[in-house]
Order: structure tokens, then C-alpha cells, then sequence
């Protein structure tokens, strides 16, 4: 039996249970069923996508049958959600599962209160494979599933995922009927955000700190402004098509500027109203001593870890950039950044290669690692 901590909810006659499982105990314990003949919605790409999604593994999770209540499993969704959870995992910004899934099962479960809490114990649950039913979240549980058993990650960063904990809520011994009914309820009503809102959403309104308000600017500009070499690549609010989260590159650039504004008020208050305009040269200049890497599929210049080194170093790349003149700001980030085509060069940011013997301890340590190596093949003082 696996014994864990629980927090027992009673309402009117109905108890149920909040728990913190691992992501393993999640990918042992946990089976999914949908209704119909196709447990997974929807053709296979024809070329891997960059999630890494290992699907023959994860179709034979997906169990299909006239009396489940699922609907079939959406291939772009788990897809969109494993690339979620790695950006997650490198930008240590937002958490992959915020919510608790709802899961169901069978079994007794046996609850022993402890200490002088009444909904505070232990409960026990059966160790077999399949125990326990997604009823909301299989697409998130589903999608931790690839990430767990994704063929091109490293090993340590399956134990990392392995050990990812998740919020359930835990119903035992509903009947067949009422596991159905209440699977109707969750799902019959949805809240649907009002386009206004968005709008209001996707400007200053979401900010009260006017320097993130900024930020949220720069980053805007970065991502849908046709000549950036980010144009497309960047997710606002959390959506499209790009690939890296705002959430993480607004962190480290909103950092970045309290510490300018720390170490030189006038320097930072002069760089924050000229910061699109920098940030726009800046990335075209990486990109162009990046050539190969930026334009090429098998490199991570452009993951939310090294993006965010490249922030990380932005006060060392200004500070010489002001002291290298040039006719224009293009000219002087061109002067400072000609070391990095040969102290760093491309293949720094091989996937496959060195990008990944330098993997140190999570995203925010290998950001750090490579921002220390941005600056020392910079040479010698400004």
C-alpha cells in the first residue's frame, strides 16, 4: 500500500481528498480510458516535433471503450502542454501543474486522522498499475507522461520529472453513474473571458509596477515587430505559436534593470527609455555572430535558458557599447559582440553537443553558467 498525507474535505454527506503525488507515482498508478475506438485524436506528424513527445509509448497508456466518458486524446494538446512543462523546467518562472486533477477510483481508502485535526491524516492506496482514473486533467497528466518517458532527455532530467509533485483531488467509491454525473458537471459550463478583457489583459492594465508595464513593452516589441530576429518565437500571455514563455524573459529583464538602477540610477533611468530600441539591435547583432545557431534546428541559442543569459549580460554588453562609440547603436553592439563569433562561436549552443555537457543543475544555474562565459570571452575592461 502507498501511505500518503491528505487533507480530508467533507461536504453535506460527501467526503473527498486532497493529495501531492509524485509525477512517478502519477505515471504508475494512474490509467486512462476514452470513449469510442481512437484513443488518440488525430494523425502522427510526420516529423518529430520539438516536444519530443514519444507517442507509440504514450498511445498504449490510452485504454478505449464504450462505457468511458473521456473524450479521445488531442495529439496537439499534449504536445503544446510538453512543451509547456519543459519551458517551465528551464525558466523556473511559473509552475507546469498549478491546478489539482481530479482523479477517481474503486478501492477503499482507508483514512487514519493524525493529531488533533480531524481532516488531517494518512490514507492508503493500492499499489497496482491503473488503480486510479483521470477524471479531469488526463491531457496534463498525459503530457507528464511524455516528459517522463521522452527518449531525448538526459537522464538526470527524467528524475527531475519523476520527482515533479501534483495537486490531486481524490474521489473513492462513487459509483459508475455518479463518476459520470459529476465529469457532466465539471465539464457542461465553461467561463468564457470577454474579448475586451484580453485587450485590456495584453496591455499596461495587467501591470501596477510601471517599470514591468515596460518590460512587457520591450518584450511585445521583440516579439511581433516583423524585423526581429524573435518575431513569432515568443508566447504572450501564454499562447501562440511560439516557443519561449513571456513570464521567464519579463523576469530576468525586469531584474536585470533593478540591479542597473541599483549600481547607476541616471545609467538605468537613460537605458529603460531607450530599451526597445537597444533590445531590438541587441538581438539582431546576436543573431547575425550566432548566424548558424540562430538559423539552424539543432541548437538552443534561442530556448528561454540562453535568451536569458543574453539578458543576464545586457549591463556588461551597454556599459562597453557606451564606451565603444560607433555612428550608430548597431555599429557599437557590432564592435563589443565580435568577440563572441570566436570565444563562444555557434556550437556552444549545439543541442546535442556542448549545449547539453553544460547542463548545470536546472535552467537557471545553466543561464548563469553561460552568462559568466558571454562575459569572460568578451576580453579584457571596457
Amino acid at each position: 500500500m502507498l501511505t500518503l498525507p491528505a487533507l480530508k474535505i467533507q461536504q453535506f454527506a460527501k467526503e473527498f481528498y486532497l493529495l501531492n503525488l509524485s509525477a512517478g507515482d502519477v505515471d504508475r498508478l494512474v490509467r486512462f480510458e476514452v470513449l469510442g475506438q481512437a484513443g488518440v485524436e488525430g494523425k502522427k506528424a510526420r516529423k518529430p516535433k520539438a516536444s519530443g513527445v514519444n507517442w507509440g509509448e504514450l498511445e498504449k497508456k490510452v485504454g478505449t471503450s464504450d462505457k468511458a466518458f473521456q473524450r479521445p486524446i488531442i495529439r496537439k494538446k499534449i504536445d503544446e502542454l510538453a512543451q509547456y512543462y519543459t519551458s517551465c523546467r528551464e525558466s523556473d518562472a511559473l509552475p507546469a501543474i498549478p491546478g489539482a486533477v481530479i482523479l477517481t477510483t474503486d478501492a477503499t481508502v482507508p483514512f487514519t486522522p493524525s493529531g488533533a485535526n480531524p481532516f488531517l491524516g494518512l490514507i492508503q492506496l493500492p499499489e497496482e498499475e491503473g488503480t486510479l482514473r483521470a477524471l479531469d486533467g488526463q491531457h496534463r497528466l498525459l503530457a507528464l507522461a511524455a516528459l517522463l518517458h521522452d527518449p531525448a532527455a538526459s537522464e538526470e532530467d527524467r528524475a527531475a520529472a519523476r520527482r515533479l509533485q501534483v495537486p490531486a483531488i481524490l474521489f473513492a467509491g462513487l459509483s459508475d453513474d455518479q463518476v459520470v454525473e459529476l465529469f457532466v458537471t465539471i465539464n457542461a459550463k465553461h467561463t468564457r473571458l470577454n474579448a475586451s478583457l484580453l485587450v485590456s489583459l495584453s496591455g499596461r492594465q495587467l501591470y501596477g509596477d510601471a517599470r514591468m508595464g515596460k518590460v512587457h513593452d520591450v518584450i511585445r516589441a521583440l516579439n511581433n515587430q516583423a524585423s526581429s530576429p524573435l518575431a513569432g518565437q515568443i508566447k504572450l500571455l501564454g499562447v501562440g505559436p511560439g516557443r519561449v514563455q513571456q513570464a521567464g524573459l519579463a523576469q530576468e529583464m525586469k531584474q536585470m534593470l533593478d540591479d542597473l538602477e541599483r549600481k547607476d540610477p541616471a545609467l538605468a533611468a537613460r537605458f529603460e527609455a531607450e530599451a526597445k530600441e537597444f533590445f531590438l539591435a541587441y538581438f539582431k547583432e546576436i543573431a547575425r555572430v550566432f548566424a548558424t545557431a540562430w538559423d539552424g534546428k539543432k541548437y538552443s541559442i534561442k530556448s528561454s535558458i540562453a535568451l536569458r543569459a543574453f539578458l543576464q549580460v545586457t549591463p556588461e554588453i551597454l556599459s562597453r557599447a557606451l564606451a565603444a562609440g560607433g555612428a550608430s547603436r548597431a555599429d557599437a553592439l557590432r564592435t563589443v559582440l565580435v568577440p563572441w563569433a570566436e570565444g563562444i562561436g555557434s556550437a556552444r549552443f549545439e543541442t546535442a553537443g556542448a549545449w547539453r555537457a553544460k547542463v548545470a543543475g536546472g535552467g537557471r544555474e545553466t543561464s548563469r553558467l553561460l552568462a559568466r562565459e558571454l562575459v569572460a570571452a568578451l576580453g579584457g575592461a571596457p
